[in-house]
């Protein structure tokens, strides 16, 4: 025999069966609240179907008539004690609470490559040459700049000499070839020029900065372009110092 039970605390109804009662004394636990409830205190039994007291005619008929109004029933799962699972609609999450957690995570993203922008502006002008008139305007928004590459490994000093001028023994001339062997524009560096003795020891050190070296049709912000080569002669005044060598280098300041 079965029946129906009424769960005290959501007042869910379930269909249960005499055997399920028996299995656990009446014990089961509510499919919708979780809560574990004597089923023996609300059940009520199945009636008879008054149907079952008219004279069957038709065998075959009276078999598919009843498969037709049989109420499926689906058996409930067995836990620690009979779990009765009701016909409950399954509502989904709101989509509404979704948003928040979805825009936080856009706005981190875009955190992140603004600041990734910001600190790698220099290697993505190289990279991307089409960014960087927006990398340009960005900057002037925030108080910054778009610096050219420095990358020592990519320029140097190919040749140099230092030239004693014919009528005026204080004067002398220096020389050098600068190249940039990058597939792009650098910063033109500062050069550390040391006049030495005959010992090889410094008599006087100078830096030169671009703009002491650069002609004057030369801009410094556009910088030495990709493989591209400046040559030096700069004038220089060592008054009595006499000085039998030199040394020269480039180097970037920090």
């Amino acid at each position: 025999m079965s029946g129906a039970t009424l769960c005290p605390h959501c007042l869910t109804r379930f269909r249960i069966a005499d055997e399920q009662l028996e299995m656990y004394d009446g014990m089961v636990r509510c499919g919708h609240c979780h809560a574990a409830f004597d089923a023996r205190t609300d059940f009520i039994a199945d009636e008879p179907d008054p149907q079952l007291d008219l004279p069957i005619l038709d065998e075959h008929i009276a078999s598919v008539a009843a498969s037709a109004t049989a109420e499926p029933e689906t058996p409930p799962t067995l836990a620690e004690r009979i779990e009765l699972v009701a016909d409950q609609p399954v509502t989904p999450a709101p989509r509404d609470k979704q948003w928040p957690w979805i825009t936080g995570n856009v706005a981190l993203l875009l955190i992140l490559l603004l600041q990734g922008s910001y600190f790698f502006r220099t290697e993505l002008a190289v990279r991307l040459p089409g960014l960087k008139p927006a990398l340009v305007g960005a900057c002037a928004a925030l108080d910054c700049e778009v610096p050219l590459p420095r990358n020592t490994e990519q320029i140097g000093i190919d040749s140099s000499s230092l030239e004693a001028h014919p009528q005026t023994p204080s004067q002398i001339t220096l020389h050098a070839l600068l190249r940039n062997h990058a597939p792009y524009p650098q910063a033109y560096p500062n050069l550390e020029l040391s006049l030495n003795n005959l010992d090889d020891r410094p008599l006087a050190r100078r830096i030169l900065q671009p703009k002491d070296y650069l002609p004057a049709n030369q801009s410094e912000e556009i910088g030495l372009a990709a493989r591209r080569e400046l040559d030096i002669a700069l004038n220089l005044d060592v008054a009595d110092l006499n000085p039998a060598g030199y040394r020269l280098f480039l180097f970037y300041p920090q």
